[in-house]
């Protein structure tokens, strides 16, 4: 009975280990670029394609994505967004120091010296300014096996949870939303959910509580998506959803087409 119960604790602590391993922690990056800057940062973007894969290499992130902004905001706010993916929240904490990005930057580059490399990332300063920076924990997603791949469209909808109902509001996604998503996922409407929460402490007058991640394959499957009726749902999960609605107010929705994923 006693090794059975020393099975079970570690069958448990197995479980635990694996969901941990599986959660994801990204940075979101709202990159603002005058148009005048606009060549000298998409230079530079390539360049950093290949610092980033290094990095990945070296299991310091385990992603990278670029997106450039389609709508939902004002040109002159933001362009681009990126999203750079860690295995847990001390390392998304640390981040890439300076020192990391200038030592992935000559393994990817091995022709340039190490002041070279420094001249670069002191002159790419210039032709961006960082908007907004936050950052995010993935506590539910549906099931799917879906890759992202250059031209995929995503909807970064941005959520405040109302004060007083910041668990009503978890539970309406994972309970209600996220199974409608899933159906759209099982009939070819959509590629891919996930809910995330802010990683940081926040007050009552922080901008956002939770994003929520909706990817598209291309336009086509977006539009499709857009007219699909839950005819599945009954009176009761409607009503649910309208709770659930009423729980969290939707700030901004940004609509981005992916340039490239490092992985």
């Amino acid at each position: 009975m006693k090794k059975i119960s020393i099975l079970i604790v570690l069958c448990i602590m197995a479980v635990s280990m694996s969901l941990a391993q599986q959660t994801r922690y990204m940075v979101f990056e709202f990159i603002k670029v005058e148009t005048n800057q606009t060549y000298d940062f998409i230079e530079f973007k390539d360049f950093m394609e290949k610092v980033y894969q290094a990095a990945v290499n070296d299991k310091k992130i385990q992603g990278w994505d670029f997106w450039s902004l389609q709508s939902g905001a004002d040109p002159s706010e933001f362009q681009y967004i990126t999203i750079t993916y860690y295995r847990d929240p001390v390392t998304m904490m640390n981040g890439l120091q300076e020192d990391d990005m200038v030592r992935y930057a000559m393994i990817a580059y091995p022709h340039l010296t190490e002041k070279q490399v420094v001249e670069k990332f002191n002159n790419a300063i210039e032709s961006r300014d960082l908007a907004q920076r936050i950052y995010m924990q993935e506590i539910a997603k549906t099931q799917d096996n879906f890759k992202l791949i250059k031209g995929t469209l995503a909807s970064f909808d941005l959520m405040k949870a109302v004060e007083g109902q910041f668990d009503i509001y978890e539970k309406a996604e994972k309970e209600v939303f996220q199974p409608i998503h899933q159906r759209r996922i099982e009939k070819g409407l959509m590629g891919s959910w996930s809910l995330l929460r802010t990683a940081l402490p926040f007050g009552s007058e922080a901008k956002l509580t939770h994003l929520t991640m909706n990817i598209y394959k291309d336009y086509v499957q977006f539009f499709n998506a857009q007219e699909y009726e839950d005819m599945e749902s009954t009176a009761e999960q409607r009503a649910a959803q309208e709770k659930g609605l009423k729980s969290r107010d939707q700030k901004f929705i940004y609509l981005a087409t992916l340039e490239n994923a490092i992985r």
